[in-house]
């Protein structure tokens, strides 16, 4: 008589406590019915060795667990179905025949499962072939072009759009489901995202150099900037909304544009001073097509973000692009 067996005595041979446990046999105590009665995939699998070996030792061998750790799923099995499953003996182990009609129908439980595997995988190689990035302007201009090569050398076969709008068009196309990731620059994190900081920068003041700022020997005061009509990024631009926070809304538009090229284009034509990210005008600063305006209590400083729906972290591409973005 096995050992199950025994354990079985006074319910009538072969039967066993019908008690719910898991496969290390401890009691259920959580999950839907199916988990309490159901056995898992690993123990269905285990069982489907021992029938095609003939032995417990090599089917512990090819799960790649020990002998004893088998043993106890087995019979951690034989509990929680309440039926003895294996007959154990020196030549063997061998399938009662309650174990030969389980094994029947675990053959096509783990068949099923190996489809819903299949079909996974599937989404998630459909998935990883494409990567939709929305990004502000300027990160879109400065930083995305580098990630995005860094990107391509990792997953070549990943294809890459991007979306370029201010900080609140990426909201939107995230939250529309249009995007996986976005990338913004303003001084909030917009309702219904989550975030991460991935760089800092800050806003200048730009004039050309035949503009009288570009003499001035003493620093702007924040009443003087608030004064001055000056070349600005529209409404809803993270640029936009840092300088608006600085000044308490006062900043003049002298003329608004929707890209940070044109902003940049304009201050350098002479129309007027600009405010700019410090990654946009680096060559201009460099050959004194613009001058940088010094400026004294006004707080121009930004956080960078990644931004995605809340609750929905980024997953395979997006997922690699971030962390692209922090290193």
């Amino acid at each position: 008589m096995s050992n199950v067996e025994e354990q079985g005595q006074g319910k009538g041979r072969g039967q066993v406590n019908p008690r719910p446990l898991t496969a290390t046999g401890a009691v259920t105590g959580s999950g839907g019915p199916l988990a309490h009665r159901v056995p898992d995939l690993g123990a269905l699998e285990l069982l489907l060795a021992v029938a095609r070996l003939g032995s417990l030792g090599g089917a512990a061998r090819e799960m790649g667990i020990t002998q004893p750790a088998a043993s106890s799923r087995i019979r951690s099995m034989e509990r929680q179905l309440g039926v003895a499953l294996v007959d154990r003996s020196p030549r063997g182990s061998r399938l009662t025949d309650a174990g030969a009609l389980v094994t029947d129908w675990a053959r096509r439980i783990v068949e099923a499962a190996e489809a819903f595997d299949v079909g996974a995988q599937a989404l998630r190689d459909r998935r990883d072939s494409r990567l939709r990035v929305a990004a502000s302007m300027t990160i879109a201009e400065y930083l995305l072009p580098g990630w995005l090569l860094a990107l391509r050398a990792q997953r070549p076969d990943t294809a890459v759009s991007l979306l370029a709008g201010n900080s609140t068009v990426v909201a939107e196309r995230l939250l529309s489901g249009e995007a996986d990731l976005g990338f913004v620059e303003g001084v909030s994190v917009p309702p219904g995202l989550d975030s991460a900081v991935i760089a800092h920068d800050r806003l200048i003041v730009v004039t050309a150099p035949g503009h009288p700022w570009a003499r001035r020997r003493r620093p702007l005061e924040a009443s003087e900037l608030a004064a001055t009509p000056l070349i600005l990024r529209e409404k809803g631009s993270g640029t936009r909304q840092v300088l608006d926070s600085a000044l308490g809304g006062l900043a003049r538009p002298l003329i608004e544009l929707s890209s940070t090229t044109a902003v940049k284009a304009a201050a350098v034509s002479g129309a007027g001073p600009a405010v700019l990210s410090e990654l946009a005008v680096g060559e201009e600063l460099a050959m004194r097509r613009l001058v940088r305006v010094p400026v004294e209590g006004v707080a121009l400083a930004r956080d960078l973000r990644a931004v995605w729906p809340t609750g929905h972290r980024p997953t395979g591409p997006a997922r690699e692009l971030l962390s692209l973005t922090r290193g």
